[in-house]
Order: C-alpha cells, then sequence, then structure tokens
C-alpha cells in the first residue's frame, strides 16, 4: 500500500528522533492521509489524498453515497 498523497505527492520521510541525552534513533513521519472519493475527470474515483490539499480544496469531493442491494 503506498502512503503517497495522489495530488502532491507527499511521502514518508526518514530521520532520527533525538532525545534529551543527543541519542539518536532512526523514525519515519508518514503524511496525514485519507481515502476520498473524489471528481476527477467528470467521473467519480477513490484517491488517497493528504489533509493540507483537502483543507486548500485541491479537489471536488463526491458526497453520492451508492445504495447497497
Amino acid at each position: 500500500m503506498s502512503r503517497k498523497c495522489d495530488l502532491c505527492g507527499k511521502g514518508p520521510v526518514t530521520g532520527n528522533s533525538v532525545s534529551h541525552s543527543h541519542k539518536k534513533t532512526r523514525t519515519r513521519w508518514v503524511p496525514n492521509l485519507r481515502s476520498i472519493n473524489a471528481i476527477i475527470d467528470g467521473k467519480e474515483k477513490k484517491i488517497k489524498i493528504c489533509m493540507d490539499c483537502l483543507s486548500a480544496g485541491k479537489v471536488a469531493i463526491s458526497y453520492h453515497r451508492k445504495k447497497k442491494a
């Protein structure tokens, strides 16, 4: 499963977590992603988008829900 935003391409970042005693441990920061149904090229498509793009309104969200049979 890819941990990237489908719009801006934001992905995981690695680095060191540094304690008060300056001991370094490797860590990984992942973006805050949400799966939404978006309208892209006039069609409804499920994409993963980061909260920065969602808050900025870079994509039209589809609120249409399909009925379960």
